[in-house]
């Protein structure tokens, strides 16, 4: 069946325009009530394409759809999942901008002065889009590709199995979810309601992107109290908090950070500092592929907290350490069977697959430990949460025909 990509950009410049920017402060399930409006004309648009079952799920947001099986073959129930939040950079007014056949090593001006361009120089993976159709912003805010590109490309693959009965599927189920960004969506996941024996985040990189295996994860906010005094009168009297904070960070090990390392490397990233001579706080993640490296990395925080406190006899050195999510290979490991049907879905659509461990975490990473094991395939998305990000039409055509290619790939039982 033809992908009508004419369809499919619109769909897709439709949905990114519309601001849906999750907010972290918030206490609300969905954090923004922008997310429940969209996800509300999502649902209508769902039922439009004459879906069944679609409904909001109260406990997460979700908005939940399911597309029968075309006969009464025993297969899988298979999953499809994309949020629709976006990142913390400016989301309002996005208008997106297209650059047809591109040749590969022009610089795309992205606003009318040309402070910020797209220059292959800066970003050499536009070599890989020579002839190819760009969606780029226009200087001024995100793009949202990340995870729009996702919802439109299942959208567009389930409109297409909907109207074409004579591709042999199983029960397939969607989601579409809040707060991804900030991390939270998938804590209120239904795995029951959902109800697929497994799934796939449509949520990753470049063309071939599969990913089995992302970081472990824990967030740290370590909080120091000082004693302020007059520097004039300060001589073993005065704490500085910030100075105890200082001390605190060097003690990590220095090649542990983000700009330090790569592929299945962990490390402790300090995202944000703030303080003076009474109090200072720092905030961490703390990322590491494997577990028992994720544990040992939590012990030396607890470590060096319990020495600070023990230096000065009284507890000035708060810790506040959460998981956030675990390396959704240890679910996956057990049985490949989601990987190897992603793969050999590609593979029959002409795309190599590009497996990795993904340095982050997808909302797979806890449905994963949910009972569903939930993959991350590619949606197209380059240089995301950012003015930079642009992603190519054709590679979300490719990801509308492996989508629709898994469904067929499922296997009677």
């Amino acid at each position: 069946m033809d992908v009508n990509t004419n369809e499919l950009r619109d769909r897709f410049l439709r949905y990114v325009r519309v601001n849906t920017r999750s907010n972290p402060t918030s206490q609300t399930i969905p954090s923004d009530q922008k997310e429940v409006a969209f996800l509300a004309d999502l649902k209508e648009e769902l039922q439009k394409l004459g879906l069944q079952n679609v409904r909001t799920n109260k406990q997460s947001g979700y908005v939940f759809a399911e597309l029968p099986a075309t006969d009464d073959a025993p297969r899988a129930t298979l999953g499809l999942i994309a949020h629709v939040d976006t990142a913390d950079f400016n989301s309002e007014h996005v208008n997106p901008q297209i650059i047809k056949n591109y040749d590969g090593h022009s610089v795309i001006k992205l606003d009318a002065t040309g402070n910020y361009r797209l220059d292959p120089a800066v970003f050499p993976n536009l070599k890989n889009y020579t002839g190819q159709t760009l969606i780029t912003t226009d200087g001024s805010t995100l793009l949202g590709a990340d995870d729009k590109a996702g919802v439109a490309e299942i959208v567009t693959a389930l409109q297409l199995l909907k109207a074409h009965p004579e591709t042999k599927h199983g029960r397939i189920v969607v989601g579409f979810g809040p707060d991804e960004e900030i991390g939270t969506g998938a804590d209120h996941f239904d795995a029951d309601d959902f109800g697929a024996d497994f799934a796939y985040t449509i949520d990753g990189g470049p063309l071939g992107d599969l990913q089995y295996e992302t970081f472990n994860a824990a967030a740290a906010t370590v909080t120091f109290k000082g004693t302020n005094v007059h520097p004039s009168e300060a001589k073993d009297v005065l704490v500085n908090a910030s100075q105890l904070a200082i001390n605190f960070h060097e003690q990590l090990p220095k090649h542990d950070r983000p700009e330090h390392t790569a592929g299945r490397e962990g490390f402790f990233f300090l995202t944000d500092i703030a303080g003076n001579c009474d109090e200072a706080t720092l905030n961490y993640i703390i990322r590491d592929f494997d577990r028992q490296k994720f544990e040992d990395r939590k012990q030396l925080f607890t470590n060096l907290v319990a020495q600070q406190n023990q230096q000065f006899g009284t507890p000035r050195v708060h810790l506040e350490l959460t998981d956030q999510y675990y390396n959704m290979g240890e679910v996956l490991k057990k049985d490949l069977t989601p990987v190897e049907l992603a793969k050999k879905s590609m593979e029959q659509v002409g795309i190599t697959p590009h497996i990795f461990p993904v340095r982050g975490g997808t909302d797979g990473s806890k449905i994963s430990f949910m009972g569903i094991p939930t993959p991350n395939i590619f949606a197209g998305p380059e240089n995301m949460h950012g003015r930079f990000e642009f992603v190519s039409l054709q590679t979300m055509e490719q990801a509308v025909r492996v989508i629709i290619q898994l469904a067929q790939e499922v296997p009677t039982r």
